[in-house]
């Protein structure tokens, strides 16, 4: 899709909310305070952008994202690396895999909150358990599906099992491993509402729970409009580097 296309439709999209949001605030079928007026929302993103209290909870949910992305990404690689190298291994942990990957992580925060309080670890674990698994599954896919026809010629030039990983492999599983990152990013975010939930003084997540306890509608709605933003902003960066794989590039 063409970056001009692109914009026109972001643009379509928007204009058919904020006008379809209009016409149900003035139709006096719902009441402000279930849904409160445009302006009023505007209003508020001012106050809080103002304030600069905004930017802390932006500040504080990217960087527990970020560092869950992080370990769940390193966790997923390293665990990818062992199916392709060891995959007699895997039987030992596939089933747990499967297991876990089919549980819900919000069902799992009572048993967090146990185990280890309130504070960020336990944050942190619920991002993690959201993003690990579509990352995991499409990198181990990656590295699993590699082109036989390109390992022939690693072996032709007598490549061994670790640099025919690292110089044919690797490169051949970059678009995979962007994709999982894309899908893995996206739960990131996703999570992070469920994350805040735990006793949490700062970040979107608390933004919206705390303005929801508050009866602050508009708040809410500025809440879930920023973390919106911020994970298209961020899915469309991965988006472009996924089409640079798809282009031809590879690792040297």
């Amino acid at each position: 899709m063409k970056k001009r296309d692109y914009l026109l439709g972001l643009i379509v999209v928007c204009t058919f909310l904020v006008l379809g949001y209009h016409f149900a605030t003035k139709t006096g079928r719902f009441s402000s305070y279930v849904l409160p007026p445009i302006s009023k929302i505007v209003f508020s993103f001012q106050n809080l952008l103002e304030s600069g209290t905004l930017f802390l909870h932006i500040y504080v949910s990217l960087k527990r994202i970020i560092h869950g992305f992080i370990i769940s990404f390193g966790i997923a690689f390293v665990f990818a690396m062992i199916d392709y190298f060891l995959p007699r291994v895997k039987m030992f942990y596939q089933y747990l895999f499967d297991f876990f990957r089919n549980v819900p992580p919000l069902s799992l925060i009572p048993l967090l909150i146990l185990w280890f309080g309130i504070g960020e670890t336990t944050k942190l674990i619920i991002i993690v358990l959201a993003s690990f698994f579509p990352m995991y599954m499409n990198i181990s896919s990656g590295f699993l599906t590699c082109d036989q026809q390109l390992l022939e010629v690693g072996k032709i030039y007598h490549l061994n099992h670790v640099q025919q990983f690292y110089r044919i492999v690797l490169p051949n599983a970059g678009r995979e491993i962007l994709v999982g990152v894309r899908i893995g990013m996206g739960y990131c975010f996703r999570a992070i509402i469920g994350a805040e939930m735990i006793a949490a003084s700062s970040g979107l997540g608390y933004l919206i729970l705390d303005s929801q306890q508050m009866s602050r509608v508009d708040r809410v709605f500025v809440g879930i409009i920023v973390i919106g933003c911020l994970g298209v902003a961020m899915d469309y960066i991965l988006k472009r580097m996924i089409l640079w794989f798809e282009k031809g590039a590879q690792f040297e």
